[in-house]
């Protein structure tokens, strides 16, 4: 067998589960990434995606795992990948370190068991075992007379502490050299708080993500305005906006964008933004809408989203520049007046029956994100059938999952099943594309064009097969323009 080779355990049939193992040779092989299947993504074997949390591929030669960011569904598997017997380091980003134990912990109390003392045993396990690596750095893997193999991360503009990761994978005996690059799941230009990824040098094999590649996104400064308008059109009817957000980065940029919404309207000479809106049913009668953002509630009910929130205040010297300014001139992006977080089970249940029944307009942020579980799932059952009430989607909705049975039939009066019970669907159903933290088609080409010397390999992954077809057309479309040869793989 030749070598390097890749292989998939997962985001091949969908956008979650994410796992990958580079074999660099028949002893020594690295797995990128042991993610959680959810929504009716399966592992490539048929499996049902969310029972496949068994590890069902030998561990024998894997060395290290290198974890590109703390997003479930590429970190989520790793309890029982440490229950499998994997026993070598976890490597990842100096961020993704802080972040990493927090998400383990909670999937562990989800998955394995809330007794506190087995909760801390693991995580001091994890904790062992993390190695942190700056960015930009090489990183030795393996240096023998047979295989030499390193590693570098860079900035992937996806979340905190996310990462591409670069192998360098050399055979001394006779010469052969590879590099393979992994992308993990790259941000989109000019996100919230992240400095954008830039392209590495080269490669000759690339592993790329696609969930975003048969669309483009919004600009950041139209979707912001579309995030205000559809906040506003909502709140009209003195209903709660309902965002379904993953805890960790979504939830961030948002709060970071809400922000800045709201220091603009204080700085307004008047003291709040008057709108001209249309009723729902567009109907041709319109009125005068006032809302005083300032005074308007940002309810984050998450206590895993609270935890992230808090370290990703910590790690401020990794925001970029723009972001940094505003704190520099005494603001907190993260942590205004306005902001409200909710984190026992009482006042939760306390929040939710309190906005059903009154009249005050908020914006709730819950987890998780795609209405799978967590608590959101109380808001929705507690207003979904209330048409004073909105739900503003911010981020993908894998297929299977409830977030989007909502998103798909909620403008057409539909129905959702959530813990058993079929609730219709009476309130508004909104979905802004461009606060996906994914790039779009234009940025992964521009992740692959912008390369000096571009990869001769490309496989395509993490995406549904629409999005991943659209990709490889395009790839090839501009490699026949440039006359480069190209081999492009969507796994199977």
């Amino acid at each position: 067998m030749p070598y390097p080779q890749v292989t998939h355990h997962g985001a091949i049939n969908g956008v979650t589960g994410s796992c990958h193992e580079l074999h660099a040779d028949d002893a020594h092989s690295y797995l990128i990434d042991c993610g959680l299947f959810q929504g009716t993504d399966t592992s490539g074997k048929g499996r049902a995606g969310q029972g496949s949390l068994e590890i069902d591929f030998p561990l024998d030669t894997v060395r290290a795992l290198i974890a590109t960011h703390v997003h479930i569904d590429h970190v989520g598997r790793i309890p029982y990948l440490l229950a499998a017997g994997f026993d070598g380091p976890i490597l990842c980003s100096e961020p993704s370190a802080k972040l990493l134990p927090i998400v383990l912990e909670d999937a562990f109390k989800l998955g394995v068991s809330r007794n506190q003392k087995q909760v801390e045993r693991y995580i001091a396990l994890v904790e062992q075992r993390i190695i942190a690596l700056p960015y930009n750095t090489w990183f030795s893997l393996r240096a023998s007379d047979d295989l030499v193999c390193r590693i570098r991360l860079q900035r992937a503009g996806h979340i905190l502490g996310s990462a591409y990761v670069e192998f360098d994978v050399t055979y001394p005996r006779t010469g052969q050299r590879k590099r393979v690059v992994f992308s993990g799941d790259l941000g989109a230009p000019h996100a919230p708080l992240l400095p954008a990824p830039r392209p590495p040098y080269g490669a000759d094999v690339l592993v790329i993500e696609s969930t975003y590649g048969d669309r483009q996104h919004e600009d950041r400064r139209t979707r912001r305005q579309r995030l205000e308008r559809v906040i506003e059109q909502a709140l009209k009817d003195n209903g709660t906006v309902l965002i379904p957000a993953f805890s960790i980065g979504r939830t961030q940029e948002l709060l970071y964008e809400l922000e800045e919404i709201i220091h603009r309207a204080q700085t307004k000479s008047a003291p709040s933004s008057k709108n001209r809106v249309r009723a729902r049913d567009g109907s041709a009668q319109a009125h005068d809408l006032e809302t005083n953002w300032p005074e308007l509630p940002i309810i984050l009910d998450s206590p895993l989203a609270s935890r992230f929130t808090a370290a990703y205040r910590e790690l401020q010297p990794f925001w970029n520049q723009e972001a940094l300014k505003r704190v520099k001139s005494g603001r907190r992006p993260l942590g205004f007046e306005q902001l409200i977080t909710v984190d026992s089970h009482g006042d939760h249940m306390r929040m939710v029956q309190h906005l059903a029944r009154t009249a005050r307009p908020a914006i709730v942020i819950a987890g998780n994100g795609m209405c799978s579980s967590g608590r959101i799932v109380n808001y929705l059952k507690a207003m979904l059938s209330g048409s004073r009430h909105n739900v503003l989607f911010v981020g993908y909705q894998a297929a299977g999952t409830p977030g989007r049975a909502i998103q798909t039939y909620g403008s057409a009066g539909g129905y959702v099943d959530l813990d058993g019970e079929r609730l219709d669907i009476k309130a508004g159903v909104a979905s802004i594309g461009g606060y996906s933290a994914h790039a779009d088609q234009d940025g992964l080409v521009r992740f692959v064009t912008g390369m000096r010397r571009r990869p001769s390999h490309i496989r395509i992954v993490h995406g549904e097969a629409k999005a991943k077809q659209a990709l490889a057309a395009r790839l090839a479309t501009i490699y026949q323009d440039k006359q480069h040869p190209l081999q492009i793989e969507i796994p199977q």
